[in-house]
């Protein structure tokens, strides 16, 4: 196994993916979607709810048969697959008349999916969701799936010129400066997960804030750029000293939740997007990408490019955390030019692909040491997998 990405491996993975995807228009399970049980969703109080969505996203069995949860297309979903068939198209791995194709029927759906009762554009998940604190209800819009949707738009926009894409997304961003709460904090803000919580939760603040400046940067509004800063001063002002965030901080008493897994990698793209939009090229956030960066990728990989899953636990591998890397390692090199980090991004994808994907044309969602968990999850494993190698063969192009 070479440093270089093997191409024409990358090539023949995507186009069976992207065969797959289409087969199933884009539909498909999600590892948290039980609640969309008609039998489930009237189990009564938290905990069993809680305990039936943590066995689905654990059964190596699809159980959603049993319990009638239908496939559904997932908004952040539909986002990750726009933003990873712009990328095709700007490497001319996508003719024209398919990618048109493509880009309105997703578009379509992004608008079918929007969340209803807000007067800006916002998106969540297809399903209803509960954790310890809160139920969140079907398409109750978050920051993270807005951010991720209203980028998409913004990489159409770059290919289309189509004014509706960009009015979509200042339109995200007016749903993230008004309908979200916002905590006020010493070093800066925190945006909410949704408008109906106050957590703090740094990888969704640092997107959120990572969005503002992108839009910023195309329509010039000053109030984007002013809480991009502060809501992106705060997050990085958190960084420990070995590089990584904590997932979330309770600020009424300082208590945090120790989560290291993927989301570090949300928040070192959230920096590369900041770093190419935010107008702010300073050493000091190099700084804090190079530690993140390092922390990634000497505490949360293997050197064969096989994700640890949630330290200190190294299994199982997760397909999330390998796409999650794949991204990351080639976002960093495209903003700081390290070769080394796309080198590793193309080794993270020779293990993925000889690995976990599966002779079905899609990627299984995790292996464990002694079995593979095959359920083709659309959001969790497909969207993810194409939006990964799609950016690596954009930035190998480029160079």
């Amino acid at each position: 196994m070479g440093n270089e990405p093997d191409l024409a491996r990358l090539r023949n993975v995507v186009t069976t993916l992207d065969r797959y995807v289409r087969v199933e228009d884009f539909s498909g399970y999600d590892p948290y979607d039980a609640l969309n049980s008609p039998i489930l969703s009237r189990l009564p109080g938290v905990y069993p709810k809680i305990l039936m969505t943590q066995l689905f996203v654990y059964s190596p069995v699809n159980l959603r048969g049993l319990f009638s949860v239908k496939p559904g297309r997932n908004p952040k979903a539909l986002g990750l697959f726009l933003s990873a068939y712009c990328s095709l198209f700007k490497g001319g791995f996508v003719a024209q008349d398919a990618f048109d194709a493509i880009a309105a029927s997703i578009v379509g759906h992004l608008h079918a999916g929007r969340a209803e009762g807000y007067s800006h554009y916002c998106w969540g998940f297809n399903f209803p969701w509960q954790d310890v604190t809160r139920f969140s209800d079907t398409n109750l819009p978050t920051i993270v799936n807005t951010a991720y949707v209203g980028n998409s738009l913004l990489d159409l926009y770059d290919v289309t010129r189509d004014a509706s894409c960009l009015h979509i997304a200042e339109s995200c961003c007016e749903f993230i400066l008004h309908d979200l709460n916002r905590t006020e904090m010493e070093n800066g803000v925190c945006f909410s997960y949704t408008p109906i919580d106050h957590h703090v939760v740094h990888n969704a603040n640092m997107l959120g804030a990572a969005f503002l400046a992108r839009v910023y940067a195309y329509i010039k509004d000053s109030k984007m750029r002013e809480y991009a800063e502060m809501a992106f001063d705060y997050s990085v002002s958190e960084q420990k000293e070995d590089g990584s965030w904590a997932y979330s901080k309770n600020p009424a008493v300082g208590t945090e939740r120790m989560q290291i897994d993927f989301h570090q990698g949300f928040i070192l793209d959230s920096i590369c997007d900041f770093l190419r939009y935010g107008g702010r090229d300073d050493a000091d956030l190099h700084d804090v990408l190079l530690r993140g960066v390092k922390f990634y990728k000497t505490a949360q990989f293997h050197e064969n490019g096989r994700s640890k899953w949630r330290l200190p636990r190294a299994w199982p591998v997760d397909i999330h955390h390998q796409a999650q890397g794949i991204l990351t390692f080639a976002n960093v090199h495209d903003v700081i030019g390290i070769p080394g980090y796309l080198d590793f991004a193309a080794r993270i994808a020779d293990y993925t692909i000889s690995e976990m994907f599966n002779p079905r044309g899609y990627f299984n969602y995790q292996k464990w040491f002694w079995f593979s968990n095959t359920i083709p999850y659309v959001r969790w494993a497909q969207a993810w997998m194409m939006r990964a190698l799609a950016t690596m063969l954009e930035v190998h192009k480029r160079g």
